[in-house]
């Protein structure tokens, strides 16, 4: 453990958010960096406010780090745009004070990849558009690692789920219909096996790749849930919201024309390939590497929770649906 060392986290996103719980938790030294002040951060949790994109400012608010993480993210509809330089500000802020990066990443920048489960050692083979900005900034870390300037742990996780991951493919569509008495919207087909990664386990995963000196160097699939098919994982939803959940699987034509009147969706088509061939993350790198704790089977229940608690709801709100 790094203890007494500072750890800076750039975001208080969903992911940030539980990082820097983590990090606290752990008894480390902690401080957010975003453009406003996260409500309610835990005792001896510092903030800075700064924008990222501004690397003098990046780096300033980053004084005394010796962790970086980036969980920074841009709007989905923009990412080409406004992703890349947010990178750009967090690296220089861990160049200048000599800091460990360790970022988030997902895995668009893989492209298809036929069913075969993915590993760290996959060529960057995108072939959507957020897929290749993702690589071009995968490509970027690599780079200034090799040539020095900067030390980089890489984590990359699949699809998010859990509390405020309202726009993940397994958010508002999924467990908000199912909190709701409605039938999940699907993207593709539920029978295939799909590993969707608990934005609590994300946060573990980062907190030990910016703790273990073994991690330094290197790119880590983080751990999670079981992998199993969605249909399996509303089978467990079911379980918490009291009643049957249903599944409206939305072919492509529709999502394009859902997409007409919602950005988010329409950016969704591009990445259809996810849900049309098994998608599974390989974490025995990691796993085999910093072995992983005992994960109790609490993630649908506190993600249900949580939508719950949001709309105020109770257990026995909701109605049965026919599949």
């Amino acid at each position: 453990m790094s203890e007494g060392r500072l750890h800076v986290v750039f975001g208080a996103g969903q992911v940030g958010r539980a990082l820097i719980d983590r990090l606290a938790g752990l008894g480390l030294p902690v401080r957010v960096v975003s453009r406003s002040q996260p409500a309610a951060l835990l005792d001896g949790v510092d903030w800075r406010g700064a924008d990222a994109t501004d690397p003098d400012a990046a780096a300033d608010a980053a004084s005394g780090a010796s962790v970086v993480y980036q969980c920074l993210n841009a709007p989905y509809t923009d990412w080409p745009k406004r992703f890349p330089p947010l990178q750009q500000g967090v690296m220089a802020a861990a160049e200048r004070h000599g800091a460990l990066l360790v970022t988030l990443e997902n895995v668009y920048r893989y492209g298809p990849t036929n069913g075969t489960a993915m590993t760290e050692d996959l060529p960057l083979a995108a072939t959507t558009v957020k897929g290749r900005t993702r690589a071009a900034m995968t490509r970027e870390l690599l780079e200034a690692a090799d040539a020095g300037r900067v030390r980089i742990a890489i984590g990359r996780a699949s699809d998010f789920f859990g509390a405020g991951a309202t726009e993940s493919s397994l958010g508002e569509r999924v467990f908000g219909n199912a909190v709701a008495g409605k039938r999940a919207d699907f993207i593709g087909n539920p029978d295939l096996p799909h590993t969707y990664s608990y934005i609590p386990d994300i946060a573990a995963g980062l907190a030990m790749l910016g703790t273990d000196e073994r991690a330094a160097g290197g790119v880590w699939h983080l751990p999670g849930p079981e992998t199993v098919t969605t249909r399996a994982l509303l089978e467990l939803v079911a379980g918490d919201v009291g009643h049957s959940v249903g599944v409206r699987s939305l072919p492509k034509l529709a999502v394009r024309a859902l997409g007409l009147f919602n950005p988010t969706i329409r950016e969704l088509v591009e990445l259809s390939y996810e849900f049309e061939q098994p998608f599974v993350l390989d974490t025995t790198k990691f796993q085999s590497t910093f072995g992983t704790e005992g994960r109790p089977p609490t993630a649908i229940t506190a993600t249900v929770a949580w939508y719950r608690s949001r709309n105020g709801t109770s257990n026995g709100a909701q109605e049965s649906v026919p599949a």
